[in-house]
């Protein structure tokens, strides 16, 4: 039977992971998969985490499954404290519910597989662009997917007239996802009036907000980057946001998601989850519990939770210097594009405004890696790879 197949096409950003590590290059360059690095290149294990990990081993005393089979208790109090704050109308009137998935990813195909089994729905709108995983994780949950406007490539902003106007036409009823905050992949995100009119048009029109927020506290800080979100928190609001671990903790490996879900009342809520567990059961039947426990322990220590606030502003202030280094940079270079665009956006990621031409010439002739759609790793940059990254992009687009 595996005779008769044809080879699966590669994954457009783990492929070229792939590709890659096979290149001999000493001096190759990868800004392609959303992997955070710190100024050596490396993917750091954060200091809190190693705290809290040594006090996890030094005092656990099973490996029993984790119960309920949606998560334990206080790991989904911790989540929703970052999402919502810890006093929020949400919070205390128990009308959210919160489900361990296997990392964001995980929280993404529970909430198409919840959607599509449970709710009935039969697509979901995403921005176009958007993670090109995001379309196939919510195929294989079997819906289709349309797209509304979200990014202007000719002036290198948001595109928000036509993205508005697009939202208004959404039926109800139908589902509509966000990005909370960094884009992936434009590293555009709207303003705090931006997304009150729209959180305005979602009430009205009454289609479901589905929030993808993997990147909270690399924008511009914990809380404020929950200020997209919370414009949706309003009484008798339902939504859902599917978060992650791996990015503000750099769990990567350990697969630490969470999907959230807000209904109308507590019943409506605990109706969700009761469903959740169904969903969870033929999947995944049970999450992985070290990475969890690590984020419960970081976040309930007072001193742990500091020292984790730190460690976040550090890579976000990282980020963000790497993003006026590269276009002052390029500006040394002589480069005539002006790239001062990107000091604008926020995350991990930037449209670089690169085309599969000049991607596909810097992977070829001089080892950088980047997603053909011109999409970029900031975090991938360094001071050391900086000089020979900008060399290389001046030499492809003619100085």
């Amino acid at each position: 039977m595996f005779n008769a197949l044809d080879m699966a096409p590669p994954d457009p950003i783990l492929g070229l992971i792939e590709t890659f590590k096979k290149d001999p290059n000493p001096a190759k360059i990868n800004l392609s998969i959303g992997v955070y690095r710190d100024a050596k290149n490396q993917t750091p294990v954060l200091q809190c985490v190693k705290r809290a990990e040594e006090r996890l081993v030094s005092t656990e005393s099973t490996k029993n499954y984790v119960s309920p089979n949606s998560g334990a208790m206080d790991y989904a109090a911790a989540v929703q404290e970052l999402l919502f704050g810890a006093d929020h109308e949400i919070v205390k009137s128990n009308r959210a519910v919160t489900a361990h998935t296997p990392g964001g990813t995980g929280a993404l195909r529970t909430a198409g597989d919840f959607m599509k089994g449970l709710l009935g729905a039969k697509r979901i709108w995403l921005s176009e662009p958007t993670w090109p995983n995001h379309p196939s994780v919510f195929e294989a949950a079997g819906l289709e997917s349309a797209t509304y406007p979200y990014y202007d490539a000719a002036n290198k902003s948001l595109d928000f007239e036509p993205m508005l106007d697009a939202l208004k036409k959404i039926p109800s009823g139908e589902f509509v996802l966000l990005h909370g905050c960094c884009h992936n992949p434009t590293g555009m995100d709207p303003t705090p009036e931006q997304w009150k009119a729209i959180a305005d048009v979602a009430a009205k029109q009454g289609w479901m907000p589905v929030f993808d927020f993997a990147y909270q506290g690399l924008a511009d800080g914990i809380r404020e980057d929950a200020a997209g979100l919370s414009q949706f928190l309003g009484a008798g609001q339902e939504l859902m946001i599917c978060s992650s671990f791996s990015k503000n903790f750099g769990l990567y490996n350990e697969r630490v998601g969470a999907l959230t879900v807000v209904g109308e009342s507590e019943t409506a809520a605990e109706k969700a989850l009761s469903h959740l567990k169904r969903v969870i059961r033929t999947n995944y039947s049970n999450p992985p519990a070290h990475g969890s426990q690590i984020v419960v322990t970081v976040l309930n220590d007072p001193e742990l939770r500091k020292l984790w606030e730190g460690e976040v502003k550090e890579m976000r202030d990282r980020i963000a210097g790497m993003r006026q280094l590269f276009v002052d940079t390029l500006k040394a270079k002589g480069v005539k594009q002006d790239f001062a665009f990107l000091t604008k956006q926020k995350g991990m990621f930037s449209f670089s405004g690169l085309t599969k031409d000049h991607v596909a010439e810097l992977r070829d002739k001089h080892a950088v890696y980047i997603v053909g759609s011109g999409r970029i790793n900031v975090a991938g940059m360094t001071a050391d790879n900086m000089d020979a990254l900008c060399n290389a992009i001046a030499a492809v687009l003619g100085g």
